[in-house]
Formats: C-alpha cells, sequence, structure tokens
C-alpha cells in the first residue's frame, strides 16, 4: 500500500475507535475526532489512495475548476462530465433545495416548505438563522421537491443570478481576489515572502455560499527552492471527500511548482472536525478489511499470493459481476495484485507546459494509478 494509504487507514481507525457520536447539520449522524494531521513528500510520492478507487482525473478537474477556471457555476463541471457538486447547486428559479437523506423518510412530492432567506442574515453575524422569504404579493415563498424520489427538507432562497451555481463560494472567491494568478506572482518574484496565503473563508461571502469551504486556506512556503504548502480544512468528510481533496492540493502544489521553476517540497494537510458518517460505516469496514488483508498477504511467500490469487479467480467466475461478493472477490484479488506487481501512483505533467492556465486534464496532465476497487458511500448534503 502507499504512504497515504498508512495514514489515511489509520485515521479511520482512530475516528472508530475514539470518535464522538454527534449530532449534525445533515440529520444522519456522525463519528468525530477534533483535528488530525498528513504528511507528504509530494516530490517522491504523490498521494493517490489504492485501497479504493479514486476519481483522481475528476478530482484535478475539481481542483481547475476552482483555481483555474475560477468558476462557482456547476455547469462549468457538467461540461466535464462531473457531477459532484449537484446536490449543492442552486435551482434555475434562485431557490437551493435541501433534501431528505434517502431512506431516511418517505418520498412526498407534495410536501412544501416556506423557503428562507439568506439575505436576512446579517453581515455582521452570519451565524445567525434567516428569516422567511416573501413574494412581492406579501406571501411567504414556498417550494417542492424538483427531484424524483427525494423528499424535500427546507430551501433558501439566493436569487436567479446564482441560478446553477453553488453561491459565493470556492471559484467565486479565487476569482474576485485573482488568487492564482497572485499566487504565481508572488512565488516567482518574492518567493521569501511569508505572506503567501490565500484564504477562501471570507465572512463577506458566507451567508450567500451554499456550503462555506471546507478546504479553507492555503499557505505556501519557499525554502532552498522547494515549494512546500500547508492546507488547513475546517470539516473532512473522510470517506468521500478527503481522498479527492489531498489530491487535488498535491497536483495543484505540482502544477504551481511547475510553472514557477520550483522544485516540489512538502505537503502539510491538516483536518479539524474530521468524520465519518454514520452512513458510511459498511463501506469504511469494508475498506479496512481490503488493508488487512493486503497487510496478511504480504506475510506469505510469492507462490502463496499466486495461489491465493488464482482461487480468487475462480470464485470470481461464478459470481454475477454486479453483486457485492463479486466487488469484494475483485479487491481481494487486486489486493494480491499490487503486492505481487508495486505499483506508484503518478500525476504526469507535460513539461513544456509553463502557464497554470494551460494544464487541461487529460490533454496534458496524466494519472497513472492502480486500485482494490471502487466502494460506494452516500452523499451528505
Amino acid at each position: 500500500m502507499t504512504d497515504y494509504d498508512r495514514q489515511y487507514i489509520a485515521l479511520l481507525k482512530e475516528i472508530l475507535n475514539k470518535g464522538i457520536k454527534i449530532d449534525d447539520r445533515t440529520g444522519i449522524g456522525t463519528l468525530k475526532i477534533p483535528s488530525w494531521d498528513f504528511f507528504f513528500d509530494i516530490g517522491h510520492d504523490f498521494p493517490i489512495l489504492q485501497t479504493k478507487k479514486i476519481a483522481a482525473g475528476s478530482a484535478i478537474r475539481e481542483m481547475l475548476w476552482i483555481w483555474q477556471m475560477q468558476s462557482n457555476d456547476v455547469r462549468d463541471l457538467h461540461s466535464r462530465n462531473i457531477h459532484i457538486w449537484d446536490e449543492w447547486m442552486i435551482d434555475p428559479d434562485g431557490i437551493y433545495r435541501v433534501y431528505e437523506p434517502e431512506g431516511k423518510c418517505p418520498y412526498d412530492p407534495d410536501r412544501e416548505v416556506p423557503v428562507l432567506d439568506v439575505y436576512s442574515i446579517p453581515l455582521d453575524n452570519v451565524n445567525k438563522a434567516p428569516k422567511l422569504k416573501y413574494t412581492e404579493d406579501g406571501q411567504i415563498m414556498t417550494a417542492k421537491s424538483l427531484k424524483p424520489g427525494r423528499t424535500i427538507k427546507f430551501a433558501k432562497w439566493y436569487g436567479k443570478d446564482f441560478a446553477y451555481t453553488i453561491g459565493t463560494a470556492y471559484g467565486f472567491i479565487t476569482a474576485r481576489y485573482k488568487f492564482a494568478q497572485n499566487l504565481i506572482d508572488t512565488i516567482k518574484h518574492n518567493p521569501t515572502d511569508r505572506r503567501i496565503i490565500k484564504s477562501l473563508w471570507q465572512d463577506e461571502f458566507l451567508r450567500t455560499a451554499v456550503l462555506p469551504s471546507c478546504v479553507w486556506s492555503t499557505e505556501w512556503d519557499v525554502t532552498d527552492g522547494y515549494l512546500n504548502l500547508i492546507v488547513h480544512q475546517r470539516s473532512c468528510d473522510v470517506p468521500l471527500g478527503l481522498p479527492f481533496n489531498v489530491t487535488q492540493y498535491a497536483a495543484l502544489q505540482r502544477m504551481i511548482a511547475q510553472v514557477t521553476n520550483m522544485k516540489v517540497g512538502f505537503l502539510w494537510f491538516t483536518i479539524k472536525d474530521a468524520h465519518i458518517y454514520e452512513n458510511q460505516l459498511e463501506g469504511v469496514y469494508e475498506q479496512l478489511r481490503r488493508a488487512q488483508l493486503y497487510d496478511d498477504l504480504s506475510e506469505m511467500s510469492r507462490e502463496e499470493v499466486l495461489a491465493f490469487q488464482q482461487q480468487t479467480s475462480e470464485i470470481m467466475k461464478m459470481l454475477d459481476t454486479g453483486s457485492l461478493e463479486y466487488r469484494k472477490a475483485n479487491a481481494d484479488y487486486m489486493a494480491a495484485d499490487l503486492l505481487l506487481k508495486p505499483c506508484a501512483s503518478e500525476l504526469l505533467l507535460d513539461p513544456s507546459v509553463d502557464d497554470f492556465f494551460e494544464f487541461d486534464y487529460p490533454r496534458n496532465v496524466k494519472v497513472r494509478t492502480r486500485n482494490m476497487g471502487g466502494i460506494k458511500f452516500p452523499i451528505a448534503q
């Protein structure tokens, strides 16, 4: 397994063993620990998990959506066949709808909820609850579900100007403050600056951000020609979000280093509130099982691992390819394969690219990795 897998599995175990069970805004419930730190030598080891499949290309494209396209428009992701932000997209009527977790309650297409007005929140107290939104004729605005099979939970008014976006978050902030341009310019011309900090957490725009930035701060350092990066995350969905976040910020660091003619240094990734949602536990246990199997196989001789892989291959032939049993057997097969044919994950950047805004996956950005297969985790809206 990779060093990233080792650190990640340690985090999963820490949450399961020492995590505190709490209620949260989603209504699902989580196990959480207050903080966790990762450390990577990005110049020697590019972090992509191998204990489960990560859509590394989508992770990189999402990062480019925020830092390169500087967009908060979800349709820009749709044009790249990426739908990871669909749950947080403001609908065409200017309303953001939040839905009950799947399986939490029966589907009620006729349920109607009052719409809250995010603009009623005072700028000097963004934690205050919003008031109701009224229509021009003085009636309380209401909303119904727009997603078949999903029951609406509550709704917020952002206005039609924000339709199809995630409000004033992520790419909205990077565009407003020209983060990428200023970052590159500073590293090139004043690399010893101790103030190379970019914060996506801007109080002025919190009330109109559908989801205030989880990965909210980057601190950049140049020491002896090496570009180092410290990333801060305020809230972390460990099974679903974290694998994306680490890979994409490592990619950002590699890209910025290339276009500023710096060597790639270290990445520190610091998390506050690392949590697992209760409906993700089954997938977490499967990932831990895979890691333990890999360790068990590593204690065997090569001949024994080959025999295990062959036996697993025969079992897979008797299983429905869509079944849970098949997916587990395939994970077992790949665990043995990764041990027999180790493969380091790599980010391959076209060395001729010297402009950050020219990076494009997969035209001049490619990923090489292998893994033990996918694990489906539900999204918590």
